[in-house]
C-alpha cells in the first residue's frame, strides 16, 4: 500500500514546487500547438484550393499541411519540460522522443517542399511530362535520402557512433551511382529540362540536322514528331548536349532568298531591283523587308540577296509568304524585262579578219 502512494505523493510535491513554471510551460505549449494546428488547417485549405501547385503559397501550404499531431504533442511536452525542473531520466526520455519526432517531421517537410517545387515547375497536362511519368521514382529517391539523414541524426543523438554507417552509405551510394549512372544522368537531364525549360511539350525545336515537335518529355527520352511524319526518340542527355533552337520562342521568321540576273542587265534595271523587292515584300501582309543587296559577281550571274521577316511562327504561313514574294518579283521582272540568270557558257568566235563575233547584239535592235 505504501508503494502505491509514493508516486502520487512525489508527483504532487513536484507540481507544488514547479506550479508557476508548469503553468507558464503549459500556456506556452498551448499557444505553440494552436499556432501549428492553425498553420496546418490553413495549409490544407490552400492545397484544396490550388491542388496543381500553381503558386508558391500552395507549395508552402503543402508543407504546413503535413505537420503531424504526434510532433505537435512532443514539441509541447518538450517545451513544458524546458520550463520546469524535470527529473533527469524523464527529461532524457522526452528529449529523445522529441528529437526522433523532429527529425522525421523535418524529413517530411523537406520532402513535401522539394516535391512541391518540382511539381510547380511542371504545371502541364497530367500524364504528359517527365515528372508525371517519374513522380514515383523521384519521390522514392527524395524520401530515401531525407529519411536516411533523419535516421543518422536520430542515432547520433542517441549516442551511437555513426561514422562507420556514414562511410558505408557513401561507398554504397558510389557503387549504385556507377552502376546506374546512365539512368541517373537521363533522369537529372529530364529534371533539368523541367526546371530550365529550354522547350516544352508542343514546341518546335531544331537540333543538329533534325527538326521536330516535342510530343513528350519522358524519364529517359524525349519524343519528337518530325516534319516528315516519323517519330524521333532522343536520350535526354544527348539532346541537351546539342545546340537547341526553339522555333516557338521567335516572334518572327526570317526568310532568305538568293537570286541572280544576267550580266546583260542594264545599270538602271539593277538599281530598280531593290525597289522591286521592297514593293513585293510590303505588298504581303505581315512581311517586313530587311534588305535587298547585291552579293557579288558570279560566273554567269549578278547575285542578289533578299531578306524579309514574316510575322508569326506557322510554317504554312511562312511558306505562303515566301511564295507570294517570289511570284511578285517574277511578275515585276517580266514587266521590266529583267532576266533571271542560270548557269551558262558563252562562246566567242572570230571572223577571218580576227575580229570577235559577238553572240548577242551589241546595240538595241529597232523594230
Amino acid at each position: 500500500m505504501k508503494g502505491r502512494i509514493v508516486w502520487p505523493a512525489q508527483i504532487a510535491a513536484w507540481v507544488a514546487d514547479n506550479r508557476d513554471a508548469l503553468f507558464a510551460g503549459l500556456a506556452a505549449a498551448l499557444v505553440l500547438v494552436i499556432i501549428m494546428l492553425t498553420l496546418r488547417s490553413v495549409g490544407r485549405r490552400i492545397v484544396a484550393s490550388d491542388p496543381q501547385l500553381h503558386s508558391w503559397k500552395a507549395v508552402i501550404g503543402r508543407v504546413f499541411a503535413k505537420t503531424s499531431i504526434v510532433f505537435m504533442a512532443l514539441a509541447a511536452l518538450e517545451l513544458v519540460a524546458s520550463y520546469t525542473e524535470t527529473p533527469h531520466r524523464l527529461e532524457r526520455v522526452i528529449n529523445v522522443c522529441f528529437v526522433i519526432a523532429w527529425a522525421l517531421q523535418a524529413a517530411v517537410w523537406a520532402r513535401e517542399l522539394i516535391m512541391g517545387i518540382i511539381g510547380r515547375q511542371t504545371v502541364e497536362t497530367p500524364g504528359e511530362t517527365a515528372l508525371d511519368n517519374a513522380r514515383a521514382v523521384v519521390r522514392v529517391l527524395v524520401s530515401v535520402s531525407l529519411f536516411a539523414i533523419a535516421i543518422i541524426v536520430i542515432l547520433d543523438n542517441l549516442g551511437i557512433n555513426v561514422t562507420a554507417l556514414i562511410a558505408g552509405l557513401g561507398i554504397g551510394g558510389i557503387a549504385i551511382g556507377l552502376a546506374a549512372q546512365g539512368i541517373f544522368a537521363d533522369l537529372f537531364a529530364a529534371l533539368s529540362i523541367l526546371f530550365d525549360r529550354p522547350f516544352k511539350r508542343g514546341d518546335v525545336i531544331r537540333y543538329g540536322n533534325s527538326i521536330g515537335t516535342v510530343e513528350r518529355i519522358g524519364l529517359k527520352t524525349t519524343r519528337l514528331r518530325a516534319s516528315t511524319g516519323e517519330q524521333l526518340v532522343m536520350a535526354n542527355t544527348k539532346l541537351l548536349d546539342q545546340e537547341i533552337r526553339n522555333l516557338n520562342e521567335g516572334r518572327t521568321r526570317r526568310t532568305t532568298l538568293k537570286f541572280g540576273v544576267v550580266y546583260q542587265t542594264s545599270p538602271e534595271q539593277l538599281t530598280r531591283i531593290p525597289e522591286i523587292a521592297k514593293a513585293a515584300t510590303e505588298a504581303r501582309k505581315g512581311c517586313t523587308l530587311v534588305r535587298c543587296s547585291m552579293l557579288g559577281f558570279a560566273e554567269s550571274s549578278l547575285d542578289f540577296e533578299l531578306l524579309f521577316d514574316s510575322r508569326g511562327i506557322d510554317f504554312n504561313v511562312i511558306a505562303a509568304d515566301r511564295t507570294a514574294v517570289m511570284m511578285a518579283i517574277i511578275k515585276a521582272f517580266a514587266e521590266d524585262g529583267i532576266e533571271f540568270a542560270y548557269p551558262t557558257q558563252t562562246t566567242f568566235t572570230a571572223a577571218p579578219d580576227g575580229k570577235l563575233v559577238m553572240p548577242y547584239p551589241t546595240t538595241p535592235q529597232r523594230t
